[in-house]
């Protein structure tokens, strides 16, 4: 039996001109996450990453939170789809980078529309592979880490595509996995019992190292 861990990247940098950055407190959580593990003496036999930044710097904050150095696989198919992409494809033009409680909620509004018509085929968002392929490339993974690996495997992605595992696993509609998504927490940890024939669903979303009054305002979702 094996045990995977699915963490979300720390917070990143909504509104900034590059995204793929975690800003000064998403570096703070992936380093407290690595605390956590650290205290628990939890140890990983694989450790596997997206190739965006956002999740290689999670990943570091984490290792040097457990005082480890774990050599990372990397897998391209376990990277985000392009939030502006999608969004482009029902409002052209130039997007206005959110800065206001409303605008987020506007940005976040528009991203669900988007990511409906995208997994429905109605819409084709200019760079990136149909809903088909990004879901295939995720549950590749899944079916890599069954057939390949054993006891602990730590994750680091985004949320598009865990949330797309958990979906995955749980057999629900592609739909689903946008509520998912919009619920996932910056550092997150998910968690996959697997065997070589299947993944089964131990919990979701869940931020054990941030359940103390110290840390209560670290908890983010962007």
């Amino acid at each position: 039996m094996g045990h995977l861990y699915l963490v979300r990247h720390g917070q990143a940098s909504l509104g900034a001109t590059d995204y793929d950055q975690l800003s000064p407190l998403g570096q703070q959580q992936s380093q407290r996450l690595g605390e956590h593990w650290r205290s628990l003496d939890i140890q990983f036999d694989t450790v596997i990453t997206g190739s965006m930044k956002r999740h290689a710097q999670t990943l570091a904050g984490i290792q040097t939170g457990m005082g480890t150095a774990h050599e990372a696989i990397v897998l391209p198919t376990l990277n985000e789809y392009d939030a502006e992409a999608v969004i482009r494809t029902i409002q052209p033009g130039e997007l206005v980078k959110p800065s206001t409680p409303e605008g987020y909620k506007q940005y976040f509004r528009l991203l669900r529309d988007g990511l409906t018509q995208w997994m429905a085929g109605v819409v084709s968002p200019q760079g990136m592979p149909s809903y088909a392929e990004f879901a295939h490339g995720v549950t590749s993974a899944l079916d890599q880490i069954r057939q390949q690996h054993e006891g602990r495997v730590l994750l680091v992605s985004s949320g598009g595509p865990i949330a797309t595992a958990v979906a995955h696993v749980l057999r629900t509609s592609p739909e689903t996995s946008i509520e998912l998504n919009m619920r996932l927490r910056n550092t997150a940890v998910t968690e996959f019992n697997f065997n070589p024939k299947r993944h089964s669903l131990q919990s979701f979303n869940c931020l054990p190292h941030m359940e103390t009054p110290d840390h209560k305002d670290w908890v983010t979702f962007a």
